[in-house]
């Protein structure tokens, strides 16, 4: 259903094809409106563009939940063909290196772009605000189980 035909970006005489993405991502409960740029560069497809959304998400610190403001870049590269050949032997991979292997597959899957994109721009933490003070805080001594029979050693004296 959101699938970029790799024939259809060749067909056009920039070898270009924009391609306007409004819609939810189910697995993740939220609205994204995607601009993107579909480019063939010979045996490689480069997908440029910005996307924008909100998600929903529960802070780490008080539990409540907040809309999370999506405003990103993409830059990705796909392989038309299969890179094992060339990349056999382990090699350590420099920046603007990293690219996505096709496999011979005859289109791009712009959903799943989108959304193993927006997972990696997820904040480790997620907390609902910069003064979020609400937090579950609690002390070591808290969380340790306390055990009554063990209390009569606390008034144990030890003279050296």
């Amino acid at each position: 259903m959101y699938n970029i035909l790799i024939d259809d970006i060749e067909k056009n005489a920039e070898k270009t094809l924009h391609y306007e993405f409004s819609d939810e991502i189910k697995e993740l409960d939220c609205k994204v409106d995607a601009d993107l740029e579909f480019k063939s560069l010979g045996d490689f497809i480069e997908v440029k563009g910005h996307v924008q959304g909100v998600i929903p998400l529960e802070c780490d610190r008080c539990l409540n939940k907040f809309d999370y403001n999506l405003d990103f870049d993409i830059d990705e590269t796909f392989a038309k063909y299969s890179l094992y050949n060339e990349y056999a032997q382990e090699v350590e991979l420099q920046p603007g290196q990293f690219i996505t292997d096709l496999n011979g597959k005859k289109d791009i899957d712009v959903y799943d772009l989108l959304y193993q994109s927006v997972i990696l721009q997820l904040p480790n933490k997620k907390v609902c605000g910069i003064n979020c003070n609400e937090g579950l805080f609690v002390s070591d001594e808290e969380l340790k189980p306390h055990d009554e029979r063990m209390d009569i050693f606390k008034n144990i004296k030890i003279d050296n």
